[in-house]
């Protein structure tokens, strides 16, 4: 008869602990992500001067830094989900490089003082970024580990925990890039 209510409570005791280290890898994820939303929002801030700078000497360019706005307010209006934003932000990863590569074709705008300012500034924010990114994938990898494992599962399950998605880049970033092919590109 002891028995019964020694494992009720260890029952009780392992489901609440469960269910606390779920909320608290949850709460890590939203934390990182918003983290990462900081970083982004410094770019975002940064690319419309980068843009300006670049704009006057790369007129053949003008379809990428199109592309580079139109991302840029589509992210800031939210209206997106999680997946789809995360998308976003690696077409507009994208993009930037690819400016940055093209100002090479430019020796004025190479030299500027203001565009080596933004450059770095730029170089430093993706740093940032990527560095968040890994921080958002190990809270997500953690969180969602701790749903999927048993028991923790149950919990999870009544709950309604689900799987959160992680950063990641689309096929074409995964190849190699050819310095040879960048700088034949004039």
């Amino acid at each position: 008869m002891i028995t019964i209510p020694i494992l009720l409570l260890l029952a009780l005791y392992f489901s609440v602990k469960a269910y606390n280290t779920i909320i608290r890898k949850r709460n890590q994820v939203e934390n990182a992500l918003a983290g990462t939303d900081a970083i982004l929002k410094k770019r975002y801030d940064l690319i419309p001067n980068l843009v300006s700078a670049v704009k006057q000497y790369m007129t053949y360019e003008e379809a990428t830094l199109s592309k580079i706005t139109s991302l840029r307010t589509s992210l800031l209006e939210q209206n997106s989900n999680v997946s789809e934003r995360l998308e976003k932000e690696n077409q507009l990863s994208s993009l930037l490089g690819k400016v940055l590569v093209a100002v090479e074709n430019y020796p004025d705008l190479k030299s500027n003082t203001n565009m080596l300012h933004l450059q770095q500034s730029l170089m430093e924010i993706e740093e940032q970024i990527s560095a968040a990114r890994r921080s958002y994938n190990a809270s997500v990898m953690d969180y969602n580990n701790s749903i999927e494992a048993f028991p923790a599962n149950i919990i999870a399950g009544f709950m309604g925990a689900k799987r959160k998605p992680s950063f990641e880049i689309n096929t074409v970033e995964r190849e190699t890039v050819s310095v040879k092919d960048l700088f034949d590109a004039k």
